[in-house]
């Protein structure tokens, strides 16, 4: 087969700009990195914040870390994947630091760099444009699955069973994984335990999955959306507070308990939910913070509070999973009913970019995913 030396891709050219359909050019493998034939790529709200600004990222640029397809190509160094794995897609990180080592693989040391930097570790791009030939960041979260063909990282890719329904696990790589893992992995959510969750889009809405599979009693979900909150209802929640309502910490603890709640996921990056979610915590209750923020976004944080019932505010990232063992996890719990993720998807062929965004935006689609083929 002759190597893929161009693709259609989605291309933004200026921050807060229009995406626009273009073809690229496509750099020589390096050893470490495989080309993916994609046939679905989810939007998650990470790529809406890079290309409206509230992520910095550098342009012309490919965006896109939900990926699924099929291997065409693989790098000198890749022994473990070959031609026709079918693999999805999550994010790059460096196997070699510390916490890489010890399986800790989204807290990689060099995390930002590898998924957010646009280019090689070494500065250069793998992409270029073919109107005038500039080099086009790409590499996002090591796959810019935003394209018919990507070059992809080793360490990106979890190769799936040939049966495996790519447009169906495409958004298992960042949004689905971040919201159950938070609740598996960072929180280690168990039967009996109450939880609220503030945003229930694709990680909130996941997180309610996950908390029923593991058996939590109350499971509060919070939005300002009412169709959000009752398909949270249909996944699993047990109760609803509208994210409007003046006292949201009186009403949560109405819900569970006067002294408050177990534990609190906040989905929304809002600074004032996190403070409302610390501050409705029952001693020795945790909350994780999973919501992207503008860069420099702070909240205010009772320390005496904090100090003498033991609370705790952690931060988590992809949901503190390694997507080797993960993602074959919550395909196995969707197979078996406990993990509906499918309820959430609708399908648009990729030409259609601007109508699923623009659905995205308006809450009118929590999972907007991308056909390419």
């Amino acid at each position: 087969m002759a190597a893929v030396k161009s693709s259609t891709a989605l291309v933004l050219r200026e921050i807060n700009g229009p995406l626009t359909i273009e073809e690229v050019g496509l750099d020589g493998l390096r050893p470490d990195e495989a080309k993916v034939e994609i046939h679905a790529s989810g939007i998650c709200h990470t790529d809406l914040s890079c290309m409206n600004g509230t992520i910095p990222a550098a342009v012309p640029n490919v965006f896109g870390h939900e990926g699924a397809g099929i291997i065409v190509e693989v790098g000198s160094h890749i022994t473990d994947f070959q031609v026709g794995d079918k693999v999805l897609l999550s994010f790059n990180h460096c196997t070699n630091c510390t916490a890489c080592k010890e399986r800790y693989v989204a807290y990689c040391d060099n995390f930002t760099a590898l998924n957010f930097g646009g280019t090689h570790p070494d500065g250069t791009r793998p992409l270029h444009t073919s109107t005038d030939k500039e080099p086009c960041n790409s590499n996002f979260f090591g796959q810019s699955s935003f394209m018919r063909t990507a070059i992809v990282n080793h360490s990106t890719m979890v190769k799936v069973s040939q049966d495996t329904d790519l447009g169906l696990c495409a958004p298992l790589g960042c949004g689905l994984q971040t919201g159950a893992g938070c609740v598996f992995n960072t929180l280690h959510v168990s039967a009996g335990d109450s939880i609220v969750i503030f945003g229930v889009g694709t990680v909130g809405i996941a997180a309610v999955m996950a908390a029923k599979m593991a058996g939590a009693s109350t499971i509060i979900a919070s939005d300002l959306s009412e169709a959000r909150m009752a398909l949270a209802i249909e996944l699993g929640a047990t109760h609803t507070v509208s994210a409007t309502v003046p006292d949201i910490v009186g009403e949560v603890r109405k819900i569970c308990s006067p002294l408050g709640v177990r534990f609190a996921i906040d989905a929304t990056g809002n600074a004032q939910v996190i403070e409302n979610m610390l501050a409705m915590l029952a001693p020795l209750g945790k909350a994780a913070s999973v919501g992207v923020p503008k860069i420099g976004t702070t909240a205010k944080v009772d320390i005496f509070d904090l100090l003498v019932l033991g609370k705790e505010l952690v931060g988590c990232c992809e949901g503190g999973s390694d997507p080797q063992q993960f993602l074959p996890f919550l395909m196995q719990a969707q197979k078996e009913g406990k993990f509906p993720f499918e309820k959430l998807i609708k399908h648009y062929p990729y030409q259609k970019f601007e109508q699923a965004i623009g659905e995205m935006k308006r809450g009118e689609v929590v999972k907007p995913v991308l056909l390419w083929s």
